[in-house]
């Protein structure tokens, strides 16, 4: 159980930025492109509480995470924040600048990795600060949840980010089939996820991210 509380308190503070900066980055850069929708909500915010979903955010990942402590002896983490609500539509050219919009999540979390890759350099140097520890484990789940967000988005799935992108990319016809799928895309993800598809698909692209990340840092987790 001490194990457990102790890997909420190290996960609780990553999971909370990475889904704020994610969300709010959509927001501000839908605003820069002509659409007001997300600030006029007031959710272009870096406040935790205008992007946290109740279920999705907390009881989700915070359930999956406790269940496989207990069960598998490793923490698993899924979830989601409340949308940021995007009117491609005030968008000045909606079909372009919507890869932007969509690009702009995925791209919160690559920086947010980054940030944890530098508050690990930090505890490695000050090893006899009773910070340095915790501080370095923040950092290693901060780089683990905010990878595994950016490329999970990056998938080319609708509602995902990287849906959005295709949809920004394809031709106007195969656009809007391709947008088609969108009502379906959450339980696609969900049977992808449980069946192991999922892990096997980006969990490979994962790891080189990570690799990647830690590597420019000259970090060795």
């Amino acid at each position: 159980m001490d194990e457990i509380i102790q890997g909420i308190a190290i996960y609780a503070l990553p999971v909370i930025f990475a889904i704020t900066m994610h969300e709010a980055a959509h927001g501000y850069v839908a605003k820069q492109f002509g659409d007001l929708t997300a600030y006029s909500a007031g959710r272009i915010s870096l406040n935790p509480a205008r992007h946290i979903d109740p279920v999705g955010t907390i009881l989700v990942p915070l359930s999956l995470f406790v269940l496989s402590k207990l069960t598998v002896g490793a923490g698993f983490l899924f979830g989601w924040a409340k949308p940021v609500p995007v009117n491609f539509a005030n968008l000045r050219h909606p079909k372009r600048d919507m890869l932007w919009v969509a690009a702009a999540g995925p791209g919160a979390n690559l920086l947010m990795a980054f940030f944890w890759a530098l508050m690990i350099k930090l505890a490695i140097a000050m090893p006899g600060s009773g910070f340095a520890k915790p501080l370095a484990l923040m950092g290693v789940a901060g780089i683990e949840i905010n990878v595994v967000l950016m490329v999970l988005n990056l998938l080319p799935l609708p509602p995902l980010d990287g849906g959005r992108m295709a949809m920004s990319l394809l031709p106007h016809r195969l656009a809007y089939q391709f947008s088609r799928i969108e009502p379906y895309g959450f339980m696609i993800l969900l049977v992808l996820l449980f069946s192991g598809l999922l892990g096997t698909v980006i969990g490979p692209v994962i790891l080189w991210a990570k690799i990647i990340i830690v590597s420019i840092f000259g970090l060795y987790i």
